[in-house]
């Protein structure tokens, strides 16, 4: 289903392409509005402060982290931990993003203005939520992120227990690869962490970022408009 485009941008982005080498952060300032957020994806770069309550920059890590959705690793531990678990997807959007938002989190960037920007994209189709429930429904982990076309751009995600946040990649995965032209689609996830990697992240470097990413234009999104 064709999602509507929000007014454009007014604002001129940085072009990844041009960057230096291992520059990551691009330019600062410019807004949240939806038209912009969607050019930032588009282009290859994505919005953080550039320190917890400072300005906007725009970001675009070289290397990159991404998780090829055939190299996703599901331990035997990992498979016993899920079946405790019930996983849905765009039920609660805003409280994942809030609990993601948690401020007694380390590293905590995600404020009021970037919570309600995402959930004004949730609110048009671009942004979707993986939540991980307990058998009496109670949200224990989850994950957020943007879809445009074949892209899924993974924000943030979070767990309150042990191994709910990767439950809820496991989910991610198995939509993603639901959908057709599975080898050009691509799951950002911004940077490889040891957490990440001993999920099957790996690193590539911008230029080849850059690359897959152009391939993934024009692919049907699999995530459903949100009601």
């Amino acid at each position: 289903m064709t999602r509507p485009e929000p007014p454009e941008s007014q604002w001129v982005l940085p072009d990844p392409a041009a960057a230096d080498p291992g520059q990551e952060i691009l330019g600062v300032g410019a807004d949240l509005e939806p038209g912009t957020l969607l050019a930032a994806y588009r282009s290859g770069v994505f919005p953080m402060p550039v320190e917890p309550g400072g300005p906007i920059g725009w970001w675009s890590p070289d290397p990159r982290g991404v998780l090829p959705l055939d190299r996703l690793r599901v331990t035997s531990s990992l498979r016993k931990s899920m079946r405790k678990f019930v996983t849905t997807v765009d039920t609660d959007f805003r409280a994942v993003v809030e609990s993601c938002a948690d401020p007694d989190r380390p590293h905590g960037w995600i404020d009021g203005a970037v919570i309600d920007a995402y959930e004004e994209l949730h609110r048009i189709g671009f942004a979707h939520s993986v939540e991980t429930r307990t058998a009496d429904g109670d949200l224990v982990g989850g994950l957020y992120g943007v879809e445009i076309d074949g892209l899924f751009a993974g924000e943030s995600m979070f767990s309150i227990q042990r191994d709910a946040s990767k439950a809820a990649l496991v989910h991610l995965v198995d939509v993603l690869k639901s959908g057709p032209q599975v080898d050009h689609r691509l799951l950002d996830v911004q940077w490889r962490t040891d957490h990440l990697a001993s999920l099957g992240v790996i690193e590539i470097a911008r230029p080849r970022y850059l690359t897959m990413l152009e391939r993934t234009r024009g692919l049907e999104p699999v995530f459903p408009m949100p009601r």
